[in-house]
């Protein structure tokens, strides 16, 4: 893939995330279309979550050290919610900090004590790995640096798997020439192949009856349900781009009104259609109106770069 083309799908999938999450926090609260494409025209910024700091902090990593561990991670993570702990973290990650600062454990060891010793199988790890997707995106051997990115917070298997499914949902995206005719039907059988935990392939599996079937959003959604959990909040997220893989605004729509938690799914499907249909596809108000819009731009730039270095090692 030639090298503007790279980076504008790397730019498509960081922004267009970021515009998910940013969007689909407004969607709280409004039901239809036109009601939040006015809270959007009326918005004079577009303010991201969590869910966008969090993967900022994975790039940051990625860039920086060519790599990631869940240790570093983890640091960069605790170090970026003590700057900003307004971004609508939810409990999981404030606990995290809490207990590493009173314990003195690793990241990926409190992490396994949250939730009576099980971990989390909820979505933030999935919500923040598109800069991992991104950043492997030509490396068969993705897993492991996926695995790593999730472990610095998530220690349940599925909250991994979700994690791995999400980042090799985009490294295919980024692979995919949106010109050419798109099998959704493959491109679930491939997330399922890579799937290790059962709660996801059974998933994987529902979403591509789900459009064999030409299920609408409601019935997706209620299907799926509207909870946090990565095994619920993940397929929906696919769902919603492979329903959508021609236009990245109705792929954002769908995520951001049908789901429960409106931002993840979002951010999810939008990393995905991003990459796939690259930064022009992005409406050119919304991308003006993102919030840390040129950071952004320059971390997605900077992975192209990184990627291809790491590229050419692993070949050379």
């Amino acid at each position: 893939m030639a090298r503007m083309d790279l980076e504008n799908k790397f730019r498509g999938a960081m922004l267009g995330s970021a515009l998910g999450d940013a969007i689909g926090e407004l969607a709280f609260g409004l039901g239809d279309r036109a009601a939040l494409t006015a809270a959007v025209d009326r918005c004079p910024s577009l303010v991201y979550t969590d869910d966008t700091a969090m993967a900022i902090g994975v790039a940051e990593v990625l860039v920086a050290h060519g790599g990631l561990d869940p240790e570093t991670l983890g640091r960069r993570f605790h170090d970026n919610y003590r700057r900003e702990p307004w971004r609508g973290y939810g409990p999981g990650p404030p606990a995290l900090f809490a207990l590493v600062e009173r314990e003195g454990l690793s990241y990926a060891a409190t992490a396994q004590r949250l939730y009576g010793g099980e971990g989390s199988f909820g979505n933030g790890a999935a919500m923040r790995v598109t800069p991992v997707g991104l950043f492997v995106s030509t490396d068969p051997e993705f897993e492991d640096l996926a695995r790593a990115s999730a472990e610095a917070t998530h220690a349940h298997p599925v909250g991994v798997d979700g994690a791995v499914v999400q980042a090799a949902a985009v490294a295919s995206a980024v692979e995919l020439d949106p010109v050419a005719p798109f099998d959704a039907a493959g491109f679930c059988r491939r997330l399922a192949d890579i799937a290790r935990t059962s709660e996801m392939r059974t998933r994987l599996a529902s979403v591509e009856r789900l459009l064999a079937e030409g299920a609408r959003p409601a019935r997706a959604a209620a299907e799926f349900g509207f909870g946090i959990a990565v095994q619920d909040s993940l397929p929906f997220a696919l769902y919603a781009f492979l329903t959508h893989t021609d236009s990245f605004e109705n792929c954002l729509f769908i995520a951001a009104l049908h789901a429960g938690d409106r931002d993840t799914v979002g951010a999810m499907a939008c990393a995905v259609s991003g990459a796939y249909l690259g930064i022009d596809a992005i409406p050119a108000e919304w991308l003006a109106k993102l919030e840390n819009r040129d950071l952004l731009d320059a971390l997605a730039r900077r992975l192209a770069a990184a990627g291809e270095r790491r590229a050419a090692r692993l070949n050379g």
